[in-house]
């Protein structure tokens, strides 16, 4: 039965991450999510049902439109693939449980966040605040239970998890608009958003493993594109795409993080 459900919600997964891949595409500009059906963007033909099938239709096609051929950006396979991953990690990890429910859901918004930032350099509003309200209300329920149900293991220093997330969100803001005072074009306003968010969703002290591990990543890479001469010192470099693979982390092994860091001590 495990391993019936293990392939179940890997799969669910892969579905979940096509309809994350249209997220990625129509909310930059402003489209539907519902309205039209999929198309290819180059020859607006609406796609067919064995055009729409997850990774297997993007493996079966070569990456290309059946049509007119055009190449279907390689984000999509990857952005199926990781979605279905994560699914599955997050089975492993809670079961089925309302945690599992709510860390594929925080980490299905952060992979819109990843991509979307990697390919437009932006972190819409219309995510981060409705993201924002929705972390806010899972932790003021949580904080109201005796026995939490979204975060159940999780040590939240203040207490109870809502004064946790609210504090550490709120001096993530704060340090970032410090930030992009002192050196203004570091970062974007879209990024102090983002760390807000990320201090709703995890609270302290997992908040602080959640920005660093971005924070580190998006400085190795920064060092190798400079490095390569990929990208030069005035390019832009989506800072977003590497603070929101942090959460996704922590969200997953925050707690085993939290563990290995204070049995060093």
């Amino acid at each position: 039965m495990t391993i019936l459900l293990t392939i179940l919600f890997t799969l669910v997964g892969v579905s979940v991450g096509s309809f994350l891949n249209v997220c990625i595409d129509r909310l930059p500009a402003g489209r539907s999510l519902l309205h039209p059906g999929s198309g290819c963007d180059n020859c607006n033909r609406k796609l067919s049902a064995p055009d729409l099938v997850p990774i297997v239709s993007y493996l079966w096609l070569r990456g290309r439109c059946r049509y007119c051929g055009a190449r279907i950006p390689l984000r999509v396979l990857l952005v199926e693939a990781l979605t279905g991953c994560m699914f599955l990690l997050a089975f492993w990890r809670f079961g089925i449980s309302p945690e599992f429910g709510i860390t594929v859901f925080w980490c299905s918004v952060f992979i819109v966040i990843i991509f979307i930032d990697w390919e437009h350099q932006l972190i819409l509003n219309k995510i981060t605040y409705p993201s924002a309200i929705i972390a806010l209300v899972v932790l003021t329920v949580d904080s109201l239970l005796k026995e939490p149900i979204f975060y159940p293991d999780r040590v939240y220093f203040p207490e109870p998890a809502i004064l946790s997330g609210v504090i550490s969100g709120f001096i993530l803001l704060a340090v970032f608009l410090f930030i992009m005072i002192i050196r203004p074009g570091s970062m974007g306003m879209g990024d102090a958003k983002l760390v807000a968010l990320i201090g709703f969703v995890t609270g302290f002290p997992l908040v602080t493993f959640g920005v660093l591990i971005g924070v580190v990543i998006g400085g190795i890479v920064a060092i190798i594109l400079l490095s390569f001469k990929l990208k030069g010192r005035k390019d832009v470099i989506p800072y977003g795409t590497f603070l929101a693979i942090g959460p996704i982390v922590t969200l997953l092994w925050g707690n085993e993080i939290l563990d290995w860091y204070l049995n060093l001590f």
